[in-house]
């Protein structure tokens, strides 16, 4: 299929922001964000989310559409954001999606259906009293009866997606295996044309990240994360699991500098930018650009833009 849809991905920190933007500008685009928590309000400095600047006057799309305590989910963010794609297109614009959140990039690209979830049931919250109660072996006995194949690919721990699957089987009759199954067999709804980001030595890549973080501590992180607390978020809720929150959650409640959890930052950002550069390297058809220790943007976005208008995107 001839690409309709233009992505750029790549860990955290390697430019997908400014990258995105400009090349939406130079070929009248709109950014779609694929960040898991950039969709949060009021969490701006702690996901990079891109300031007006950064925009470019480009509009950006899937960002700040959730509060902290809800539980947003890559499900949420397909039925979210492919009417915006297709919004996209049929204005004859080219959707561009950015981000390093790769289950939602594969998801939105796919347009995978995912199995219903009536949240006014009361199911979820019942079984979930029942993990409580009886405890989390009770429900995978129940699970490894009607979803062995579930069963054996979720570990014994996660509550979380245990119950999921359950929910999803006694509220459709189909085992959430069934649902995956069905749903992977359709065709992709978007055909991208992907460009990924990296650094050409792990070291630039470390340093641009650490770099990053003593930024955010800068422009007041820890103001933000205090904020959140005093604003009534729960610590364990999905959004302040994000990297950069939960360390910083953890050492002011702990009566901790919150410069040891800025160090913490550091570290859990390079591990997870390793998960992210694993999850890209398994697209073939992605076309890397490595930056070198001082990144030429204009190199990259004269490459991106060779690529773009070669693939007939423009």
């Amino acid at each position: 299929m001839k690409p309709n849809i233009l992505v750029i991905c790549g860990p955290t920190a390697s430019g997908k922001t400014a990258l995105a933007a400009a090349l939406a500008r130079r070929f009248g685009g709109e950014v779609v964000s694929a960040d898991s928590m950039q969709v949060y309000r009021r969490m701006d400095i702690g996901t990079a989310k891109p300031t007006p600047d950064e925009t470019l006057g480009v509009p950006h799309h899937m960002i700040d559409v959730a509060d902290p305590e809800e539980n947003y989910s890559v499900a949420r963010y397909v039925q979210d954001a492919v009417p915006i794609v297709d919004g996209i297109l049929a204005r004859g614009k080219l959707p561009v999606v950015a981000g390093g959140t790769g289950l939602y990039i594969d998801n939105l690209i796919a347009g995978r259906q995912f199995a219903p979830f009536r949240p006014d049931s009361g199911l979820r919250e019942r079984l979930q009293a029942q993990a409580r109660t009886e405890g989390l072996p009770a429900l995978r006995v129940r699970l490894e009866q009607v979803d062995p194949e579930a069963a054996a690919r979720i570990h014994p721990n996660d509550e979380k997606r245990t119950v999921r699957a359950l929910e999803v089987y006694l509220s459709t009759g189909k085992t959430i295996t069934q649902h995956d199954r069905e749903s992977r067999a359709l065709p992709s709804r978007y055909a991208p044309l992907t460009i990924a980001l990296n650094f050409r030595e792990r070291p630039w890549l470390w340093e641009r990240i650490d770099r990053r973080v003593d930024e955010m501590m800068a422009r007041g992180l820890e103001g933000e994360v205090r904020g959140l607390l005093a604003a009534g978020a729960p610590r364990d809720c999905t959004a302040m699991q994000a990297i950069g929150y939960k360390e910083l959650v953890a050492a002011i409640l702990e009566g901790r500098p919150a410069a040891e959890g800025a160090e913490e930052v550091k570290l859990r950002s390079r591990q997870y930018a390793k998960r992210q550069l694993t999850w890209f390297r398994r697209n073939r058809e992605a076309y890397w650009h490595l930056w070198e220790k001082i990144p030429d943007f204009s190199a990259a976005l004269d490459f991106s833009t060779k690529l773009v208008m070669d693939s007939g995107l423009q």
